[in-house]
Parts: C-alpha cells; structure tokens; sequence
C-alpha cells in the first residue's frame, strides 16, 4: 500500500462524528525539535545536549539509564553530556522519545497504571527483533512498539465510559477487542493510535501498522507494504515477550496468531526463548 493512502484512511477516520469530537494531542515542540536534531546532514551534538537539558525529569531519566546495571559502569555518570555518550545516539534519541510522549499523553488513572512501562518494554522488543530481520529499520520497530497503544490514553482522556469499555473488551471471548470498541464508541484504539502518529509525524509505514496490529489477516494481503506486515507480526512477539517478562498469561491473539506471526518472520522457538533472556536486563531498566 502506498503511502498516502494511510491519510486518505486517517482523514476519512476522522470525518467521523465519533472521532471528530476527540482532542488529538498536538505533537511536542521537544519532539518537533528531537525529529530535527536527527534529520540534520550532521548531528548537533551541543543541540541535543541542550534540549535533553531542558526538562530535569528528562534529563534525570537518561542520567539513570546511563548508570543502570545494563551499562555497568566503573564510576557514575553525573551529566547528560556524559549520558548521551555512554547510551550513544540511537538508544538516547529512543530514551527521549519515550519520555517526550509518556509525558504529553499522561493520564492518571489505575486502568493504565503500567501501561508507559509495558509500551517502552514493546518498544524495546519490537526493535529487537527488528534487528534480527533482514533490511528492515529496526527504528521503525521502536516507535511502532512505542505508539501501538496510544490511542488507549487518548480515548480514556476524551471519551466517556471508555475505560469500562477496556474492562468489558479484555473479558469478551466473542469478540475481537477492537470491535468491542467500535460497539461502544465507534472508533477504537488502533484508528486513534494511528491519527496520533501521523499527528506526530511518524513515518506512514508506522500508522499503517498502528491501524492494522490488530488484523493478522494482513499478514497474507500484499496490498500492504511488506514493511507493514513485518511490524504487525512483530508486534505480537513483542507482546508476548513483554507479557511473559511481567508474568502475565499470552493473550487470546497471540494463542490464536502467534504461530502465523513467528512463521512470517521465520522467527523459531528456541529464538523466542532466547530473546526473553537476552531481553531480561533491557525490560527491567525501563524506567518506572
């Protein structure tokens, strides 16, 4: 599928009256700036030193990281410059990120009380397994991963009744959980995830992906860019990893689709095994 008919779709969506109703977040002027930094010919170093400067939870959080048990450092880290270095720059522009949009989407409420940790741990896994795949962004993994579900804080923020329609779509056997969103609100997570990203300029392939992770048939439809297919399948992985990490039992997708999801990324087993592992350390970093 071509790029544009992702907004062709996202403007169709949000014609809607059910949809039209629903504040999207505008993007971060920090993100705004962090999406510049990275697009620069050369990266500015002193640029990005400044705006992970700008905020002290920000700039705490990647101090923290840096001196977390992953990196393992003989002496403590005591300033983002040093901070940014240790972590490099795909790890820290990633650290930002998640920060950045934990932060425009918060919500307070007990129905997504874990839901920024279990987002970046996805993130994490969705790049790693992006990694493993061949020519394919792994980047493209992480900010997949991070935005999957962000249409979920949109929704409990703007819609009434929304997180009773969360509790109800979890306990449903017979039905999917986008369609008891639909019943209720007629719209659902995956579309307003969608909006969000292409609001927030993320790349197409990654709203198109967001629109559908919840569509395995998609899989097989070579209507879709194969990079689409690959971060939908990857995506269940992801979950399943991050699931497992935080002792919670697969879900009905993943005992319904998984074995699809790991056959179309030619992913066994035993590499699954091995990533729950090898991921160990990387999920319990992820800040709280």
């Amino acid at each position: 599928m071509t790029s544009h008919l992702i907004d062709q779709d996202i403007q169709k969506a949000r014609a809607h009256p059910s949809v039209r109703a629903i504040v999207i977040p505008p993007c971060p002027e920090s993100l705004v700036r962090l999406q510049e930094i990275i697009a620069a010919p050369e990266l500015d170093s002193a640029a990005m030193e400044q705006l992970a400067s700008s905020d002290v939870a920000m700039a705490a959080a990647l101090i923290r990281t840096a001196n977390s048990p992953l990196y393992a450092l003989a002496q403590p880290v005591q300033t983002v410059g040093v901070a940014l270095t240790v972590l490099g720059l795909q790890p820290s522009v990633e650290l930002l990120s998640a920060f950045i949009t934990r932060n425009a989407l918060h919500v307070r409420t007990p129905l997504l009380e874990h839901f920024w940790e279990s987002s970046q741990r996805k993130a994490i896994a969705c790049e790693h397994i992006g990694r493993q795949l061949y020519s394919f962004d792994p980047g493209l993994g992480y900010s997949f991963g991070l935005f999957c579900h962000v249409g979920m804080p949109v929704l409990v923020k703007a819609v009434r009744g929304y997180a009773g329609t969360v509790t109800e779509a979890l306990a449903r056997k017979d039905r999917t959980f986008t369609q008891t969103e639909n019943a209720s609100h007629r719209t659902d997570h995956a579309v307003m995830g969608a909006i969000v990203a292409r609001t927030w300029h993320l790349p197409p392939e990654v709203a198109q992906a967001i629109w559908l992770h919840h569509d395995f048939a998609c899989l097989n439809d070579e209507r879709f860019d194969a990079t689409v297919r690959h971060l939908v399948a990857l995506g269940l992985l992801a979950e399943f990893l991050v699931n497992h990490h935080e002792n919670l039992s697969p879900t009905r997708e993943w005992q319904q689709h998984g074995q699809a999801c790991m056959e179309h990324l030619h992913v066994t087993q035993d590499e699954l095994d091995h990533w729950i592992d090898e991921l160990y350390a990387a999920f319990e970093g992820v800040m709280q």
